[in-house]
């Protein structure tokens, strides 16, 4: 089941579709814009300090039926080979267009590790091993925003499942539960978790539906015709 980002932050605007079954959610945020630097001497802007998502690394793990999962935050240079091997798989880069040399997943990660802390890529760990690769984003700050009614702090979210024995087996839908319910226990000024996967991919559909999201409308995003998806608190998501 795939997901897949929309929007980085300082790059053109582009949208992927999520697609299979790598899960990916995406509305690239825009990764690589920065916020403005204030003078010498003065704090810098609320809303500035507001943008970040938080300390993504120490959110800890959440325990699921098949382990303790974790949000790990991309090292570039440690995990560029893996996720560069993730992104050229067929079915991945069907819908995240992300295949080609290793400088094209560096660049894409880059983006967002260099950022103002709107997005971090992170790799999914359960019970120790790498499964999924995830854009944890401020959907409100995000250009996916001029699209649907943003409530402050709504978080987005754009995953894959990078292993093709990890495909087609349910483990989307536990992992969409997985990082809800972390989500929203660390983050608490955010209510909502957005997404908006294709309207072609009824996997990821699915996927969505089991793990508590509610579909909110239709988008008309660049590129694609996608749902918007959101899970707020309360919300008991399925596991398999």
């Amino acid at each position: 089941m795939q997901g897949q980002p929309a929007h980085p932050a300082a790059r053109p605007r582009r949208t992927g579709r999520p697609g299979r079954h790598p899960v990916r959610v995406r509305h690239r945020r825009q990764p690589g814009a920065r916020p403005v630097s204030a003078p010498s001497g003065t704090r810098a802007p609320a809303r500035a300090r507001s943008d970040r998502l938080g300390d993504v690394a120490g959110w800890g793990p959440v325990a699921t039926p098949d382990g303790p999962f974790l949000l790990l935050p991309v090292r570039d240079r440690e995990h560029l080979g893996l996720l560069h091997r993730w992104m050229n798989d067929p079915v991945v880069a069907e819908y995240w267009d992300l295949a080609g040399p290793p400088a094209r997943t560096e660049e894409h990660l880059r983006a967002q590790t260099g950022g103002d802390g709107r997005s971090v890529p992170c790799l999914g760990l359960l019970d120790g091993r790498p499964t999924s690769y995830w854009e944890i984003y401020r959907a409100d700050l995000d250009p996916l925003a001029d699209h649907y009614a943003a409530r402050p702090h709504d978080t987005g979210v754009h995953l894959l499942i990078g292993e093709a024995a990890d495909r087609g087996r349910g483990l989307g839908t536990l992992l969409l539960d997985a990082v809800a319910r972390l989500v929203l226990d660390r983050r608490p000024g955010c209510l909502r978790l957005v997404a908006e996967p294709d309207l072609r991919n009824h996997a990821s559909l699915g996927a969505f539906r089991k793990a508590g999201f509610r579909r909110a409308g239709t988008l008309e995003l660049p590129g694609k015709r996608a749902a918007l998806m959101i899970r707020g608190r309360g919300v008991v998501g399925g596991t398999h």
